[in-house]
C-alpha cells in the first residue's frame, strides 16, 4: 500500500483513541415499488445487515454499546421499529438505539456522531448505519404537508425554498451553471457502466449482504420468501440514445430525467466503529480509520452544489490536499449537480465513483452515506489505496464531507 503523501502523512500516525472501522457492509439496493424489497419492511432489510456487520467485525452483539441509524421517511423516525429490529435480531437490551435524519447524509451523520461519542469516551463500540424503504414510506413523506402557513408563505425566499422538490433544484443548477442535457446523460451512462462492471465482476459481492424477505405476487396476492442478493437498478446495455429518448421530469425543456437522476430505492447499511485500544486488546484488525466530517450550507434552491463548500472545509480541517485523496464517493443526487461539483472543485473523474454512484446503484436516502462507506473501503482494498472521501448534498441546502484512511 502506497504511503500517505504530503500534509496527510501525519494522519497515518495511530493513537489508542482513534476511531477505527471494523466492518462496513450494505444490503443490495433495489428499485422502489418494483425491485426486490418492494414488499419488505425497512426493519427487515436492516436487521440482517447489522448482524452480518457484527459477524464480519468478529465481535458479539453484546459488545455494541450504541446503535445510531440514519432514516428519513419511516414512521416516527424509525425510533420504535428500529429498536424492535435490534432486539429481534439478537442484540441485548443493554445495546441502546436511536436515529438521526440529516436527509441524504443521514447514515454518514450517524457514523460521525458515533465517532464523536467514541472520541469523547462515552462509548467504545457502535453501529452506525441507515435504512429507508421508499416503496413503503415515500408518498407524502417526500415533502412535508403539515407545515405552518407562516413559514410556507414566508417573506424569506430561502425559507420557502426548503420545500422545493429536489428535481427543481437540479434544474436550477443546470440552468445557472451551464450543465447541458447531453453532459448529464453522458455522466449517467458512465455511472451505469462502472456499476454494471462492478456488479457483474463480483466486486460488489464483498460489500453486499444478501437479505431474505417476503415478496407478494402482484397478480395472485400470494406471499413467498425470496433472497435478494444484488442491486437491481443498474442497467446493462444502456446507451446515450436510450437516455436521450427519456423525457424531462420536472420542466418540459429541462435536463433532469429518470435516467440521469438518482433512483428511488430501498436498502440498508451498517458500519462497526470502535476505539482502537478496545480493538487492539481483542486482536481485531481494522479496515481503516475515521478522520473527520465537515458540514456546510448553501441556498436551498440549489442544494446540489453544497459539496463545493463542504469538501474544502474538510480538507482544511484535516490538513489534507485534494491530491492526497485516492477515492472519492460523491453521491449522485442528479447528474447536473454532480458535474458542477466535479468541475468546480477540479476533481479527477477517475477517482470519483469508480464503481458508479446513486444514478446507477440507487439512493435509499437514509442508508446512502454508510452504503458509500462500504463501497469506499471495498474499493480502497481492491485498488490498494489509502485515503478516501465521502461527500453528498442534502435537501434544504446542506453539504457533508467525511475523510477516512484505510489501514
Amino acid at each position: 500500500m502506497a504511503s500517505i503523501r504530503s500534509a496527510a502523512r501525519k494522519l497515518s500516525q495511530k493513537t489508542p483513541n482513534d476511531v477505527v472501522i471494523l466492518a462496513a457492509v450494505r444490503s443490495p439496493v433495489t428499485r422502489a415499488f418494483k425491485g426486490g424489497f418492494k414488499d419488505a419492511y425497512p426493519e427487515d432489510v436492516l436487521g440482517p445487515v447489522m448482524v452480518e456487520a457484527v459477524r464480519r467485525a468478529k465481535i458479539q452483539p453484546s459488545d455494541v454499546n450504541d446503535v445510531l441509524i440514519g432514516n428519513v421517511l419511516a414512521e416516527l423516525g424509525f425510533a420504535k421499529t428500529g429498536r424492535m429490529a435490534l432486539n429481534h435480531y439478537g442484540f441485548p437490551n443493554s445495546t441502546t438505539f436511536h436515529t438521526v435524519n440529516r436527509q441524504c447524509s443521514s447514515s454518514l451523520q450517524a457514523i460521525t456522531h458515533l465517532s464523536h461519542a467514541i472520541m469523547a469516551g462515552q462509548i467504545d463500540v457502535g453501529v452506525g448505519g441507515g435504512v429507508d424503504s421508499m416503496s413503503r414510506n415515500y408518498g407524502s413523506r417526500g415533502i412535508p404537508q403539515d407545515v405552518s402557513p407562516h413559514l410556507r408563505n414566508s417573506e424569506n425566499k430561502h425559507a420557502r425554498d426548503c420545500l422545493m422538490p429536489m428535481g427543481f433544484t437540479s434544474e436550477n443548477v443546470a440552468e445557472r451553471y451551464g450543465i447541458g442535457r447531453q453532459a448529464q446523460d453522458e455522466f449517467a451512462l458512465e455511472s451505469h457502466n462502472r456499476a454494471f462492471e462492478a456488479r457483474e465482476s463480483g466486486h460488489f459481492d464483498k460489500e453486499v449482504v444478501p437479505v431474505t424477505v417476503r415478496a407478494v405476487n402482484a397478480e395472485t396476492g400470494e406471499e413467498a420468501v425470496t433472497e435478494v442478493k444484488r442491486d437491481d437498478g443498474i442497467r446493462g446495455g444502456l446507451t446515450l440514445e436510450k437516455l436521450a429518448a427519456l423525457k424531462p421530469v420536472f420542466k418540459p425543456e429541462g435536463g433532469s430525467t429518470a435516467g440521469n437522476s438518482s433512483q428511488m430505492s430501498d436498502g440498508s447499511s451498517a458500519t462497526i466503529l470502535a476505539r482502537r485500544s478496545w480493538a487492539e486488546e481483542r486482536g481485531l484488525k481494522p479496515l481503516g480509520r475515521f478522520i473527520g466530517t465537515k458540514v456546510a450550507g448553501c441556498a436551498p434552491d440549489e442544494m446540489g452544489i453544497s459539496p463545493v463548500f463542504a469538501i474544502p472545509e474538510l480538507l482544511k480541517y484535516t490538513g489534507v490536499e485534494l491530491s492526497d485523496v485516492d477515492v472519492i464517493e460523491l453521491n449522485e443526487a442528479f447528474a447536473s449537480q454532480s458535474l458542477y461539483c466535479i468541475h468546480k472543485l477540479g476533481l479527477d473523474m477517475a477517482k470519483v465513483n469508480p464503481n458508479g454512484g446513486a444514478i446507477a446503484i440507487g439512493h435509499p436516502t437514509g442508508a446512502t452515506g454508510a452504503r458509500q462507506t462500504a463501497t469506499l473501503f471495498n474499493e480502497l482494498q481492491r485498488s490498494d489505496k489509502e485515503v478516501g472521501m465521502i461527500s453528498m448534498c442534502a435537501s434544504t441546502g446542506l453539504g457533508v464531507a467525511s475523510l477516512f484512511i484505510r489501514e
